[in-house]
């Protein structure tokens, strides 16, 4: 009885999921979509460590001043928020709410 209601409610989740969440993303997403949230997240990298390189250069070593964590926490913030909305897209997609359309043709047999 307990695994039919969580099939069910899996059942429940996925439909209402997909009904809210689909309708909102135009056309079906391919790969080539993808590329420039991916290219998005790697420049947030980049700009948080190439901060905290610089943030280390300035201070020679010594632990920085609170002022001074202002623009490194700043790239932090946007670094986590990126990756967290690229993993709820991707929870989206391995959950099938979302429908993904392959780049790649299928093969001739």
């Amino acid at each position: 009885m307990k695994n039919r209601l969580l099939l069910e409610l899996e059942n429940l989740r996925k439909s209402i999921n997909r009904e809210t969440i689909n309708p909102r993303v135009p056309n079906h997403l391919e790969i080539k979509d993808l590329s420039p949230l991916i290219s998005m997240v790697a420049e947030a990298r980049a700009n948080y460590i190439e901060a905290l390189l610089k943030l280390a250069e300035t201070t020679q070593g010594k632990a920085p001043e609170p002022a001074q964590l202002n623009q490194l926490r700043q790239y932090r913030e946007i670094f986590e928020e990126l990756v967290t909305a690229v993993n709820a897209l991707e929870t989206v997609i391995q959950r099938e709410y979302l429908d993904v359309r392959s780049d790649k043709k299928p093969a001739a047999f």
